[in-house]
């Protein structure tokens, strides 16, 4: 896929479920001719139901309705209990796809890897959503306090011809040969200039996988790290990037640059939190500013830089991510919406993260330095390690009708402008 800077955008930035979801339902209400989703997890619970429900009621009206949920994160759509929730998506047309589908063996699921991680949604190739917002209660207040904190982008204007063009290829994207391209390669895709557009609103969206563009997300990353000259903010559910990605944000403070790291303190998994404390001494020792969020935990894939540069989307900077996982994020060059998402990142610092300090790192125990050199060094390889992983295909199964064929659906005018997040998204009565 090409890779270029889109011109004239709109973009809005959504925070946590009460925004996201009741945009993307009004999306779904308001569509004529076709939906596309993905998303790595579709749980049976209140949000589940009401995205089911809105795609029945688009379905029934004639809209195409393809949805893809990865066999992992959506393992639970699979079970027995669920076969009504999916059986009714089959019936009035909606065509569910499962990546990476493995049955469990002895109750364990077993496809740990290289998993479906991107969240995106395209409404009549012309509106478009894309973060790190799945489809699960997990993602609203009312959840308590485990639910998570998180971003999405809703998009309008050229950037959604390319996450449209993306989507309907990835529907049949295993059945394609695959050819292999290098770090170069994507830089050679890229426009000149990417690190200086002419003007606002400018978006590039970028995707990884484990073919053609396996260090894309990371490598944006790092031209921005490198291009920074003030301030940087990065809000990151999973921290554990490579030493590239250290070397880029050691460089970044030693020519000046503020530097926070903004990583969960009240974690959602606790390995998770052991793992980015692996990094914390040679992330202080550098001058980088750690702060860890303490209201509920973060779950955001972010980042501002300066005064324009911002970055929203599916990604996490840890091995899975980096090196096995499919993702997705917007690259955003675009003043005011780098100033909204700062000044939320700026509010979120200052009412619910602490920093730490380099006295309370020191105090550890030598058994735990002992670990922390264990885990980091397992870490550190793991890319490597679940690369001798014998890759298998990863087929799409679909349940419902066959995919239509694009032509299919005739021109496709604008149609109207979706009502934004007006309305508070009322919980639905589960039906079953």
């Amino acid at each position: 896929m090409e890779r270029r800077w889109t011109h004239g955008n709109q973009l809005d930035l959504l925070e946590n479920g009460e925004e996201f979801f009741p945009s993307v339902f009004a999306a779904i209400a308001e569509a004529e001719h076709e939906i596309i989703i993905e998303t790595f997890i579709w749980r049976d619970d209140g949000v589940g139901w009401q995205l089911q429900e809105a795609l029945l009621a688009a379905a029934r009206r004639g809209v195409s309705v393809d949805i893809t949920v990865d066999g992992f994160g959506s393992a639970n759509l699979a079970t027995t209990p669920h076969q009504e929730f999916v059986s009714d998506l089959a019936e009035a047309g909606v065509r569910l796809h499962v990546y990476g589908p493995l049955a469990p063996i002895m109750g364990l699921q077993t496809n740990l890897f290289r998993r479906l991680h991107r969240k995106l949604v395209v409404i009549d190739g012309r509106l478009a959503f894309i973060g790190g917002i799945n489809y699960s209660d997990e993602h609203v207040r009312s959840f308590g306090a485990m639910s998570k904190q998180d971003f999405a982008v809703r998009a309008r204007g050229p950037v959604v011809d390319d996450i449209h063009a993306f989507c309907r290829t990835a529907i049949g994207e295993s059945h394609r040969p695959r050819r292999r391209r290098s770090l170069r390669g994507l830089l050679r895709k890229l426009p000149r200039g990417w690190s200086t557009p002419s003007s606002n609103a400018q978006v590039l969206f970028v995707t990884r996988d484990n073919h053609n563009q396996r260090t894309a997300i990371e490598a944006m990353y790092r031209m921005g790290l490198r291009s920074a000259v003030r301030d940087i903010v990065i809000m990151n559910a999973y921290f554990f990037p490579g030493w590239r990605f250290l070397r880029a944000m050691r460089q970044a403070v030693q020519r000046g640059v503020r530097v926070r790291l903004v990583l969960q303190g009240e974690p959602d998994k606790p390995y998770v939190k052991f793992a980015g404390a692996t990094l914390y001494d040679g992330l202080l020792d550098i001058g980088v500013e750690i702060w860890e969020f303490m209201e509920r935990p973060a779950h955001a894939k972010v980042a501002v830089m300066d005064d324009h540069w911002a970055t929203v989307g599916s990604s996490n900077l840890d091995p899975f991510s980096l090196s096995l996982n499919l993702e997705a994020n917007l690259f955003i060059r675009d003043a005011d919406f780098a100033r909204r998402l700062r000044d939320r990142l700026e509010a979120l610092l200052a009412s619910h993260a602490r920093r730490v300090t380099r006295s309370e790192v020191a105090r550890r125990h030598p058994v735990w330095h002992l670990w922390r050199w264990v885990g980091y060094h397992l870490l550190r390889h793991f890319p490597k390690l679940a690369g001798l992983i014998p890759e298998r295909p990863q087929p799409l199964t679909t349940l419902g009708p066959p995919p239509l064929d694009p032509q299919a659906l005739g021109p496709q005018p604008p149609g109207p402008t979706p009502p934004g997040d007006a309305g508070a998204m009322s919980p639905q009565a589960r039906r079953r």
